[in-house]
């Protein structure tokens, strides 16, 4: 694992925003998961919540929205294996039943019996794939409600962005290794609204995530999950239509890759479909409005 010097975080000296993801590091437990170092942050009393995060980041997306959620929560945020803090192998079947199995054994190891799934974005897919283990019987544990936040729930509206396709191309692994930050910049920043993009300061956080462990020279395995999600899409959207407990969609419908489709979709596909449209908002919108996003999701969860 890589060691950051006192006074000192990327090289450069600390300040307010960089020590605030300093300390989310150091202030992380960890655990093991088919002989990996797995990174999580627990904090918070109440009922279990686990924030479950999205590609190409890390529990790190979570940060704006903890203080308000910790208040009543016990909150559970992994980054996932190949993600932020977690150990990135470089030959390993990255899949989002691995992924399912890494979360579901967390939980397991934990010993609770009932769980809030909050869900961004690839998060999204390993939430729906417990949900359908869920309903198989296979979980021994119960997903209490499920939130989601800009995911490719549906495949056929999905929307991904060049530097995605090229990544799943046969040329992916040259990509990933080729990355510059100037061409992770120019793409990532076209998924935020507008008025809501990152700074600076922001997009340096983003990228030492990725960065992280050498991780830029995994990106090509680790977005196979999109070709996962055509292949099991009737087992994930199935697992939506027959979902026993409350579930909604909080979208920031100015995403270009799963915004306002996904909501139409939603709609269209979910029987008394709940769902929060943010306007301006892109496809970060915890990150991107995080009082937009506590107050939907606040009031969906005191309806329960």
């Amino acid at each position: 694992m890589d060691q950051q010097t006192s006074g000192t975080w990327k090289g450069r000296p600390v300040d307010s925003e960089v020590a605030a993801q300093e300390a989310w590091q150091q202030s992380g437990k960890w655990f093991t998961y088919e002989g990996h170092a797995i990174f999580s942050r627990m904090a918070g009393q109440g009922e279990p919540l686990l924030l479950i995060h999205g590609f190409p980041t890390a529990s790190w997306d979570w940060h704006r929205l903890w203080p308000m959620l910790v208040q009543g929560n016990h909150l559970l945020a992994p980054d996932m294996l190949g993600f932020g803090f977690s150990d990135k192998p470089r030959h390993y079947a990255y899949s989002i039943e691995d992924q399912s199995d890494l979360i579901q054994g967390m939980l397991e190891g934990l010993g609770l019996t009932s769980v809030h799934l909050l869900a961004h974005d690839y998060g999204c897919s390993v939430a729906q794939e417990l949900l359908a283990r869920e309903q198989e019987g296979t979980l021994p544990f119960e997903i209490a409600s499920v939130c989601f936040l800009n995911g490719a729930l549906f495949p056929e509206v999905h929307s991904p962005l060049l530097i995605q396709n090229l990544l799943r191309s046969p040329l992916g692994g040259l990509i990933s290794r080729a990355l510059t930050r100037r061409s992770f910049e120019r793409s990532f920043i076209k998924l935020f609204g507008s008025k809501s993009r990152p700074d600076q300061q922001d997009l340096d956080d983003f990228w030492h995530l990725i960065t992280y462990n050498n991780g830029r020279g995994i990106l090509h395995q680790l977005i196979h999950f999109m070709e996962e999600r055509r292949c099991h899409r009737h087992r994930w959207v199935s697992a939506l239509q027959n979902a026993r407990q409350p579930m909604r969609l909080i979208s920031g419908v100015a995403d270009p890759v799963s915004g306002a489709a996904t909501a139409q979709r939603y709609q269209e596909m979910i029987s008394d479909a709940d769902v929060v449209q943010l306007k301006n908002v892109g496809h970060y919108p915890h990150f991107e409005s995080p009082w937009e996003v506590f107050g939907a999701y606040r009031e969906f969860r005191k309806r329960q």
